[in-house]
This record gives structure tokens, sequence and C-alpha cells, in this order.
């Protein structure tokens, strides 16, 4: 392997963590290594970069982490990088160590403290390169076919899924299933596909508490005219940015129900799923993501280039001064910072067309999920 342009390479995971980090910092270190590069972890995100709390990673370290959950370097939320000062200390930080790279795993702050720890008219004449990985198990990065983490989560949703229609069946009940997803619904209206569920409610819909209740009900209306040997069980997914609260929606379900009266008895439960959703040994499918989205950073980084995240099969063809297809991978993009972070302000916003036809296929297969 070629003799890299960067000499000391930082690697750092940010935000909310994600089954397959540690397969893309075990990745990143090997590769980095073998083009002659020192690398250091940084502990605690942004937070360790203020802090100059800087470890090497050698090969050892990294051996057999490819199987493990959640991030070696751990993470932490840091509010003093936000502001210029902790940037220009976090600077000094990094120059003081001799880093001149810095990989960053992580999602939309974790790709906005990258662009503004090198934004050239703070950075001045300092030479420093940063690519970025996207991580995310709510998929909500924008301009990347799929983030690490979310193929994990996914899996774990539908898993637990299975496991409550078990019972649901049994019983004849209503689930209510929350999963992450506070301002993106991508788990809920995939998983919701995967497991079979009988509704979804996710943010992107923008439904009143009336219409996602109404959703509910109409699920529950079909199950009881199914035959006496079928199950009555009905699995709604909610995402928790859904527009309501568990609780709420489940009191009005069971208001209204009891309102309309009828002979069937419907018994209504909630299951939180919460922080389980994150955790998890990564799917085979996240460790390939993962190990291909190092290798285009690294090969990214070892060439000089900057400001750019590392992008896994977008859709269709970008402009070249936006995107371009990496050299080192051809499933792969190299996609500029600024725009990366203005498509995610889209996608969270409701103002992309991937949400907007999200939303249209929903609403079109919306009375073909209960079966």
């Amino acid at each position: 392997m070629e003799q890299s342009v960067c000499k000391r390479v930082g690697i750092l995971t940010s935000g909310g963590d994600a089954p397959g980090m540690n397969a893309a910092v075990r990745a990143a270190t090997m590769l980095l290594h073998a083009a002659g590069c020192e690398v250091l972890g940084v502990r605690h995100g942004y937070r360790g970069v203020l802090e100059g709390d800087f470890h090497p990673l050698d090969l050892e370290q990294v051996s057999g982490i490819i199987r493990e959950g959640g991030t070696i370097l751990g993470t932490a939320r840091c509010l003093e990088f936000m502001e210029r000062g902790g940037r220009d200390r976090g600077r000094i930080k990094l120059r003081e160590a001799g880093i001149d790279a810095l990989l960053t795993i992580g999602g939309n702050g974790t790709l906005t403290g990258a662009a503004a720890l090198t934004d050239p008219e703070e950075l001045g004449n300092q030479r420093l390169c940063v690519v970025g990985l996207p991580a995310s198990i709510d998929n909500d990065v924008g301009l990347t076919g799929m983030a690490i983490g979310v193929d994990t989560a996914m899996n774990t949703i539908v898993e637990a899924c299975d496991k409550i229609s078990d019972t649901a069946s049994a019983h004849d009940r209503t689930f209510l299933v929350e999963v992450m997803g506070r301002d993106c619904g991508y788990l809920a209206m995939t998983s919701a596909i995967a497991a079979a569920a009988d509704a979804v409610l996710f943010p992107e819909a923008g439904k009143s508490v009336d219409d996602l209740v109404g959703t509910v009900l109409k699920a529950i209306g079909r199950a009881g005219t199914r035959g006496p040997l079928r199950t009555r069980r009905v699995l709604v997914i909610v995402a928790e940015g859904a527009g309501a609260s568990l609780p709420e929606i489940k009191q009005q379900i069971e208001q209204r129900l009891r309102e309309q009266g009828g002979s069937m008895e419907v018994e209504t439960r909630v299951t939180v799923l919460g922080h389980v959703v994150r955790g998890g040994r990564p799917s085979a499918f996240d460790r390939l993501l993962a190990n291909r989205l190092a290798h285009v950073a690294v090969h990214a980084l070892r060439t000089g280039n900057t400001r750019k995240m590392a992008a896994w099969m977008l859709p269709g063809e970008l402009p070249a001064e936006v995107a371009v297809r990496s050299e080192a991978d051809p499933y792969c993009w190299l996609v500029e910072l600024e725009a990366v972070l203005a498509e995610t302000r889209r996608l969270l916003d409701g103002t992309s067309p991937l949400v907007q036809w999200r939303r249209r296929v929903f609403e079109e297969v919306e009375d073909v999920l209960p079966t």
C-alpha cells in the first residue's frame, strides 16, 4: 500500500451509539497502519478532542471488536464544541498531538461537528483533513442509502415483534410496540413491513392524534372480521416521534372502543423497546458496511480529501461538485459534508423528496398491511 499523505490520524465515535461502530474502528485502524500511519483513538467523541484524550490504537487493541456492539472509544455529547471557542481549543489539542487527519463515525451531530471543525474560515492555515462515516440506527443521514447500525436495529425490532406476535395471537390482543425514531420513522416503516404489522405510526405522515388513533381502530376493526380460527391479534409499530405519546394513544383507543360498544372485547398492551434497539452484536450486513465505508474513508484521507462523507449506494446520480463515486469501491461515494447536512435537514423537516416518497408509499399500502 502506497504511503499516505496523512501521518497521524485520529478516530472518534460520537452521538448515539450504533452497532457496527466498532467494526468501522477496527477496519480503519488496520488500513491506516498498513499505510504507515499512526492511529490515535479519541475517547468520548468531541469532548475527548477538547480534553486531548487521545490514545494509541494498535492492531491488538482492535482485534475481535468487530463482533461487539457499542463503541470501545466511548461517545458523549459536547455542548462546548458547538461554540467557536470550544472548537478553537479542540484544534489546539489536535495540533499539539500532531493529528493531521480525523475520521469521525456518527450521525448528524457528528458530521455537523466535523464540518465546523474544518470550516476554512475558522481553520486558517492549520492542516486538518476530516472524513465522516454515517452511523445512526434511525437512518436519518442524508445522501447515503444506509447508515451503519440500521440493519442490526431493524433485525432487533423484527425479532422482538415476532415474539410479541406469538402472545398477541394466543390472546387476541392488540399490541402497540414503540421503536426509536424521534424525527425519522424509517425503522418503524421498514420493520412494520418485515414483521407483518397491521399498522404503523410514524412522524413523516404528519397525522393528528385522532388520525393516529383512527388508523389503529381501523386495523382492530379488520381483525374482528377474521374467521373463528384466525387470530385477531393486532400488531402496531409506533415510532417514538409519531406525534403522540404511547399512553395517550392507548388511552384514546380504549376510550373510543368503549364509546363504540360492540361484542368484541379488545385488550391493548404497550411495549417500549427503547434502547434495546441500539444494542446487540452487529449483523453481517452492518459489519460489511462498516468495513467498506471505512475502506473508502481511509482511501480518501490518504489521498488528501477532506470535508467528505463516505456514502453507500446513492440513488441516481448527483452533480460532480457534490458527490463522486469512490475509486476504492464502486458501490460507495464521497459526498461533500455541506451537501449531506443540507439534505439531512430536509429529511428531518419533511421537505426531502425521499421523505415525501416514503409518506406516499405508506399511504398507498396502509389498507394492505392488515391481513
